[in-house]
């Protein structure tokens, strides 16, 4: 895909997730990787109403050359870049999802249950995240920890972050997550049927999430 493909499509999506209300306000970030680098979306953008020409540049070592500042959340992204060789990150501040790493008695290592085949065949285990201030270098660090063995995370007390093989495929799992959050956090308290770990495995084998 063209760069200008490229920066169109972060257009799009980010338009598409701030319409749906999965992002608010100046809240939100994305980045993917082109042929010499990655774009981003600027900090302090509104992903509802981002300019294709005004969205940042970064070098193959993540340095700004062209364009306004980059999200300040970047180093969370080239974790990702770094440890999984994905071709994009989304990060956002969904409700369910957020509202998920707020609680203090989810698994810290997996706080998604499979509720869903989709959220295993499209997430997999979501593990949280300590909590760091948006922007600390330290986040880069705690989300190297886990990216060996996981495409995503809840960053604590912050919001989901997904890495993907496409853009699109980043932000279909992202919105999974928010949507098996949302069925977590309506589920609490009831009987719930998790897949079995039979299931899981099959779904794993089949699916090979990545």
């Amino acid at each position: 895909m063209s760069e200008a493909a490229v920066r169109a499509n972060i257009v799009r999506w980010g338009k598409s997730l701030f319409d749906r209300g999965l992002t608010a306000g100046s809240s939100g970030n994305i980045t993917a990787r082109v042929d010499d680098g990655f774009i981003a979306t600027p900090t302090n953008s509104c992903l509802g109403f981002l300019d294709a020409d005004r969205l940042s540049k970064l070098d193959a070592a993540g340095n700004h050359i062209s364009g306004d500042p980059p999200t300040k959340e970047t180093p969370l992204h080239f974790a990702f870049y770094e440890g999984r060789g994905c071709a994009a990150v989304v990060h956002l501040h969904s409700t369910f999802a957020t509202a998920l790493s707020c609680l203090s008695d989810v698994d810290p290592t997996d706080a998604l249950p499979p509720i869903t085949p989709y959220v295993v065949m499209r997430v997999g285990r979501v593990p949280v995240v300590p909590y760091t201030r948006p922007g600390a270098a330290e986040g880069k660090r705690l989300i190297a920890g886990i990216v060996a063995g996981h495409s995503a995370a809840l960053l604590e007390n912050h919001g989901p972050i997904v890495c993907g093989a496409t853009l699109d495929a980043a932000v279909f799992a992202i919105e999974e997550l928010e949507e098996a959050a949302k069925l977590a956090i309506l589920t609490r308290g009831m009987p719930v049927r998790h897949l079995s770990q039979d299931a899981v495995a099959d779904l794993n084998a089949t699916f090979k999430l990545r």
